[in-house]
């Protein structure tokens, strides 16, 4: 049995990434005959999950730290049970995923780990005083008793190896769903969409000041900007529009689901002006959709100049201004051809079914079973 662990589940994740990837994997992994469970907190419940899916309630001390003893003592009775082969930790700083490396230590499963950006320099920098503390408490300790990584991509292997680990790294990138196709449609208002996170990583501010000043030669435009407030900054960028009144700005919220869907194909260009991104999941989502992309070099995307699926800049005002003022001159049938470009690189490369197929590839090398992938580097 495949056994993972990741904090929160879908919309309850405070690390969204790990949070939607380690499902869909498992459903994945399920989908391919893998025995597979995923152990969540309960953050929330109300929340209706998955049959594969075991949820464990909260201690009142350590909350915010994700502190479960009945998840522990759950961990330590199914590693020495003899039915785990293999427990795949997402994420970092939090307790679910301390606890594997404690409580394996006299058995024979093995613990592999995905960081899921956790590791970047922003994100170490991010509330540094108090990741230091738990970095030298409990998280390096349980990174160094972990059998292997998985880095989603090259930059985060990168960042493994800078922090002195030695252990074999899977470089495999999160999968995409490819939605069916739908023909694009004429709008009245063409849309510059930016979907993910309400956070001051995103660099919403750099883009509302970069749309304030193209919006005068771009009227048949407009910018919509929606996704979950993390943290309070929606409130900050609803005053920054207000304040330097900027036009033709709308704020959605958080989509899911045929929602979150629709909003893509509404879409004529996706944004992610990002100070830093492990991955960038709805980059993927977006090109899957049929829709090319502006993304800074904070995220791992050098593919879509390669790939004719978009502009991959620096970060910052000026080049994300720049780059509107060449993306948004362009014919809608251009935006579509680059689009579609788009697609067939994540049914090529990104899908569910090449990505598991990889997974369960480096899960039987880990354990024993097969030849070392090509995709495993020890180096």
């Amino acid at each position: 049995m495949i056994l993972h662990i990741v904090p929160a589940f879908g919309i309850e994740a405070t690390e969204p990434c790990c949070g939607g990837v380690a499902p869909r994997l498992c459903e994945a992994l399920i989908a391919a005959g893998v025995n597979t469970t995923l152990a969540v907190l309960d953050w929330n419940p109300s929340i209706e999950l998955p049959t594969y899916v075991r949820r464990f309630p909260l201690a009142v001390g350590l909350r915010r730290l994700g502190h479960s003893p009945a998840m522990a003592r759950w961990l330590m009775e199914q590693t020495h049970s003899g039915r785990v082969d293999l427990i795949h930790s997402h994420g970092l700083w939090m307790m679910p995923n301390v606890y594997p490396a404690w409580l394996r230590r006299d058995s024979s499963c093995r613990l592999l780990v995905s960081p899921h950006g956790t590791v970047s320099d922003w994100a170490l920098n991010h509330h540094w005083l108090r990741k230091r503390l738990f970095w030298h408490l409990a998280q390096a300790q349980t990174l160094r008793r972990g059998d292997a990584f998985h880095a989603a991509t090259d930059r985060e292997y990168e960042e493994l190896r800078r922090l002195g680990f030695h252990q074999p790294i899977a470089v495999v990138p999160n999968g995409v769903e490819i939605p069916p196709f739908v023909k694009s449609r004429r709008w009245p208002v063409r849309r510059l969409l930016y979907f993910g996170r309400i956070h001051k990583i995103k660099g919403i501010d750099i883009l509302v000041r970069a749309w304030h000043s193209v919006q005068k030669r771009f009227p048949n435009w407009e910018l919509v900007i929606a996704g979950p407030d993390d943290g309070g900054y929606l409130k900050r960028y609803q005053k920054l529009v207000c304040k330097l009144k900027v036009e033709r700005v709308n704020f959605l919220g958080p989509k899911y689901g045929e929602a979150k869907l629709e909003l893509y194909h509404s879409a004529s260009l996706y944004v992610l002006p990002s100070h830093s991104e492990n991955f960038g999941n709805t980059v993927a989502e977006a090109l899957a959709a049929g829709i090319p992309a502006i993304v800074t070099k904070g995220a791992p995307w050098s593919g879509l100049i390669e790939h004719d699926a978009g502009w991959w800049i620096d970060v910052g005002l000026d080049p994300l201004i720049d780059c509107l003022e060449k993306a948004l001159s362009l014919p809608e049938e251009r935006l579509q051809e680059m689009g579609l470009n788009g697609r067939t690189w994540m049914a090529e490369e990104f899908s569910w079914i090449a990505i598991t197929r990889q997974m369960i590839e480096f899960y039987s090398w880990l354990c024993g079973r097969g030849e070392r992938p090509s995709f495993v580097r020890l180096d």
